[in-house]
């Protein structure tokens, strides 16, 4: 940040002093992305043309007073495409290759020999089609893997998903997936979309994958869908609740794999964090068009194709 305090009035604050920091403030780099201070401290937003968040989800800012205002909004995508996608690749071949079976044998020093699943020709249905859901879709593809997307248009020919279905013809799709991955932005439509009707649409042979947001899953709904044996399995890196209550029941669950939302977190992201906003503050500055500029009426940056 020492480049940008050399050419403007930086003022550091945790929530509590938010409103008298946004008195007069031309712009607010949001660097705790969970924070949820920002509606509450509005008011004070006299001057405010713009709004950076530090990840590429911006439902925490996404409240209606900054949808309605004339108060730019841009975000942080970009920094953990690839990060995202090593991990589902890896959550998956966890799964496949028994990794976690393996561990607890070790454990108990017993040796059991397994066989393990091939990833080779299994079907991937990766649900949001921006530029993380296109990582993941590109690695999978490259391990094998037959992959589709889902988003909010049908298409044809693309050039990471192949085919991509519409959100509403998912249900359509879910019976044939090996694995489902969810990575779509959280709004309005996609609020709780996997929900039981969805987890007793896949077949019980199939894995879910969440590393998109953790209101997008209905949880009550996974971890009975995860009991009565209507899925083999899931890895869940985002939660309704975070951090994951000690007494919920997919602390414990068989063939389960949660991480604290961590997923894209790889070593020295924070600095790649305030460099995406640092390129952005100049390009600012300049009055030059903005990186990242996210649609507020969508939640998102609007991705081509």
């Amino acid at each position: 940040m020492h480049s940008i305090e050399q050419a403007a009035e930086v003022r550091y604050t945790g929530a509590d002093g938010l409103a008298g920091a946004l008195a007069g403030a031309d712009a607010l780099f949001v660097y705790d992305f969970l924070s949820t201070a920002v509606p509450g401290a509005w008011h004070a937003a006299d001057r405010l043309r713009w709004l950076h968040i530090a990840s590429a989800g911006v439902d925490p800012v996404l409240f209606p007073g900054l949808v309605d205002s004339e108060v730019v909004l841009t975000n942080s995508r970009g920094v953990f495409d690839d990060s995202i996608a090593e991990y589902v690749l890896g959550v998956i071949l966890t799964f496949a290759k028994g990794i976690a079976r393996s561990l607890d044998l070790q454990r108990e020093n017993r040796w059991l020999h397994r066989e393990s699943e091939r990833i080779g020709g299994k079907r991937a249905i990766v649900v949001g089609t921006g530029p993380i859901g296109r990582s993941i879709a590109r690695l999978l593809r490259a391990a094998g893997m037959r992959v589709s997307g889902a988003g909010r248009r049908a298409r044809d020919g693309d050039p990471d998903f192949g085919t991509v279905h519409s959100s509403e013809a998912l249900a359509e799709q879910l019976p044939e997936a090996d694995y489902v991955v969810a990575v779509a932005p959280l709004t309005e439509r996609t609020k709780g979309m996997f929900d039981a009707k969805a987890f007793a649409a896949m077949k019980p042979s199939a894995r879910f994958v969440n590393v998109g947001r953790g209101e997008l899953v209905v949880t009550g709904d996974l971890v009975a869908a995860l009991r009565d044996g209507q899925l083999a399995g899931a890895a869940l890196d985002v939660f309704e609740t975070e951090p994951l209550p000690a007494e919920s029941p997919l602390w414990t669950m068989p063939e389960v794999l949660v991480s604290p939302h961590m997923s894209g977190d790889f070593v020295g992201w924070r600095n790649t964090l305030v460099e995406v906003f640092a390129d952005n503050f100049q390009r600012w500055r300049e009055g030059v068009p903005l990186r990242n500029v996210v649609d507020k009426k969508l939640g998102y940056v609007p991705s081509s194709p």
